[in-house]
């Protein structure tokens, strides 16, 4: 059995799991507020300041549709944790770009308005523990997923619809399609700024009032409440691409907006370390293209490496 069959393999596990999670309340898209931040239980502290140090609490899981396949999971975050997120980000933002269909590069585009940064693999402390915490959840393996991003939505900024999986062959090679992405909001939003999926077959079923955005209105629809975590599939348990995974983000209609997003792709998104040459090299012939396009600022852990471990492209991002 290949390494990717038994990836889809767990994902389908994980897809039966979620089934028996159907009459949990949230499925058609309630926003309350679960009561689950709370200081009165002194015992309970440390967990609600840094959350679970891995693990998920299934019952805090709701499937919302199976075409795509996505998941809610209510209070993934604390506050603190979103706070941190935020905090480390905000002064390092830079306008956001988008993946060229026909040659991978990255370029700017008015689909996509907001602005974001990438803030390192284990981080810190706190970031370690997220970034494990997906990995239970998510049942996919904690290499496969790229550095967590960290975006900004003002007033009127919106992301098009779009799909994660790739078209280009450039971006494919390094780990794969994304297979699983994991959108978690720092943030609450007074109006507008939901998630919205304009192919998913739950559309139809899915009640809207007027406190719902009109974006919001043309598909099934994720509403951001600070600490909840979405996740969905880009692929179908036959590794061909869903259609139905095209998603978006609504503008912002009132107050901001804040998230950070897990790519998870089908094959290890970083490399085993290696041992200190001395050597200024290069060991991909992409390099020189993927620093043009700035991946080594985006992608450092692959790129650039760190001291003990030295990245693929270190002659490329001029860092030797």
């Amino acid at each position: 059995m290949t390494p990717f069959a038994g990836v889809l393999i767990i994902v389908a596990m994980y897809s039966r799991f979620a089934e028996s999670a159907m009459e949990l309340p949230g499925w058609l898209g309630e926003t309350y507020r679960m009561p689950l931040r709370t200081s009165k239980d002194a015992s309970k502290l440390s967990i609600l300041k840094y959350g679970p140090p891995s693990g998920f609490d299934p019952a805090r899981v709701t499937q919302l549709s199976w075409h795509p396949r996505a998941f809610l999971y209510k209070n993934f975050l604390t506050d603190e944790e979103c706070d941190h997120l935020i905090a480390l980000s905000r002064d390092k933002m830079e306008k956001s770009m988008v993946a060229d269909n026909e040659s991978g590069k990255s370029v700017m585009s008015e689909i996509r308005t907001s602005s974001g940064m990438f803030l390192s693999k284990g981080q810190d402390e706190i970031v370690a523990r997220i970034e494990e915490r997906i990995a239970a959840w998510t049942f996919l393996p904690k290499e496969n997923g790229e550095a967590m991003q960290i975006l900004h939505y003002e007033n009127g900024q919106k992301y098009e619809p779009h799909f994660d999986f790739f078209h280009d062959k450039l971006n494919q090679a390094m780990g794969g399609h994304r297979i699983a992405t994991v959108l978690m909001y720092l943030s609450d939003v007074v109006k507008g700024g939901e998630t919205v999926f304009p192919n998913a077959e739950s559309k139809q079923s899915q009640p809207k009032d007027d406190s719902w955005s009109e974006c919001a209105k043309r598909g099934y629809s994720v509403k951001p409440n600070k600490g909840d975590a979405l996740l969905f599939f880009s692929l179908h348990p036959d590794a061909t691409t869903d259609e139905t995974s095209l998603h978006g983000s609504c503008p912002v209609i009132e107050g901001e907006k804040w998230s950070a997003t897990k790519w998870i792709h089908v094959r290890a998104f970083e490399y085993p370390k290696r041992k200190v040459t001395g050597e200024c090299v290069d060991e991909n012939q992409s390099c020189a293209h993927w620093a043009a396009v700035g991946e080594c600022k985006k992608n450092p852990v692959y790129m650039v490496g760190s001291p003990d471990s030295p990245g693929s492209c270190r002659k490329s991002c001029r860092v030797c």
